[in-house]
């Protein structure tokens, strides 16, 4: 006889096994993609055991993502891509070099790019869901983003790939001229791509490796700062490895950012602080309620830069205490004289009978205004 598993086997505790033993997950050498945040590079640096695990599931969608968008690159357009890049500091895996004719001629025709660039650049691809996606068309990079490609570019025109079994063709390029650096961001949710481009410059490199210094120098991770504003208010923060680490074990119902007052001198120069920016916030507040005011009722569209729609307004589902009785009286209960709907609710659901509702025209949901960036054509 063959036996059936009542469901299906998951496949994701095998997923996390998987990433688990990534080179990536298992570095303890810091890394171009660990310069994230300034602790969090300190406790790798210093070979702190993670803390915490976290749920990966996100993560481990925008890796496969990755990785097919830079076997697409690679197969269609011949660029070079995941290849290492260290120094006696710092290594990193870089997601794709568009190199430029000049210097593809010096490798076998079979490295050689179809589409070379004008000019050799770095590209980094990186997955966003599509409540950040909005901050990418505006704002682009993140500084630490930025930072991170920096970091490879200046990796590879400083000490060329590096000489490992795999690329020893490229290896003897040595240092490559790198003149641009891409960010390729990819929307998980709907597949939309942006690109950002810039120019590499030695001085931007600098203040990448300035920071890179200023980790390497510290006697402790506890003495470099947390670039982010901890869990709760940061994504970066809630899946961090080190988060108990670095914030600490936290009272029930406090908030970790609790932690960094330690006395009423703190709180008093905290509290001040608070006032200052309600104080200041408070005209921009009231502005943008105007400017609400002023929109109420616009038809949802384009309107020069930015896309206006609307949410919300929909009628408001309530308790339908008609057709409650009229379940009661099919099961040949007693319907009170006064129907109570809380009771009727609770016995309803003791045995496991849906709740019948029904919408309410006269009592609709709040009204939100989204404002989006307009895509570029």
């Amino acid at each position: 006889m063959t036996l059936i598993a009542e469901r299906p086997v998951s496949l994701w505790p095998a997923a996390h096994a998987a990433d688990a033993r990534r080179p990536r997950s298992l570095q303890t050498k810091i890394g171009a993609s660990d310069t994230v945040c300034a602790r969090r590079a300190g406790y790798l640096l210093h070979g702190r055991t993670p803390t915490d695990g976290g749920e990966k599931r996100k993560a481990i969608l925008g890796t496969w993502l990755h990785a097919g968008i830079l076997s697409a690159a690679r197969e269609e357009f011949g660029w070079i891509i995941e290849r290492r890049v260290e120094d006696e500091t710092i290594r990193g895996h870089i997601d794709a070099v568009q190199l430029d004719s000049h210097t593809a001629a010096k490798l076998p025709k079979r490295l050689r790019p179809s589409l070379p660039a004008e000019e050799t650049t770095v590209e980094d691809v990186k997955t966003k869901s599509t409540y950040q996606w909005d901050n990418i068309l505006r704002y682009g990079a993140s500084d630490a983003e930025i930072r991170q490609v920096l970091l490879y570019a200046d990796l590879l025109r400083s000490e060329g790939f590096a000489d490992i079994e795999g690329q020893r063709q490229l290896a003897r390029l040595g240092p490559v001229n790198v003149g641009r650096i891409r960010f390729r961001f990819i929307n998980r949710d709907s597949g939309d791509d942006h690109v950002q481009e810039m120019a590499f410059t030695s001085e931007r490199a600098r203040t990448a490796r300035w920071w890179v210094e200023q980790v390497r120098s510290a006697a402790s991770p506890e003495e470099l700062p947390r670039t982010f504003q901890g869990p709760g208010l940061s994504v970066i923060c809630d899946n961090c490895p080190f988060k108990t680490a670095c914030w600490g074990s936290v009272a029930a119902g406090r908030r970790p950012q609790s932690v960094l007052i330690h006395d009423d001198a703190e709180r008093e120069q905290v509290l001040a602080e608070y006032v200052e920016v309600s104080e200041q916030m408070k005209p921009l507040k009231d502005r943008l309620k105007f400017l609400r005011a002023q929109l109420d009722g616009s038809e949802a569209g384009v309107y020069g830069d930015n896309v206006l729609t609307w949410s919300g307004g929909n009628p408001t589902k309530v308790d339908d205490v008609d057709a409650m009785v009229a379940l009661y009286e099919r099961a040949g209960l007693q319907v009170p004289m006064a129907p109570d709907a809380a009771a009727m609710k609770a016995q309803l659901k003791a045995a496991d009978i849906p709740v019948p509702v029904r919408l309410d025209p006269d009592r609709r949901t709040s009204v939100s205004i989204n404002v989006t960036l307009r895509k570029k054509p």
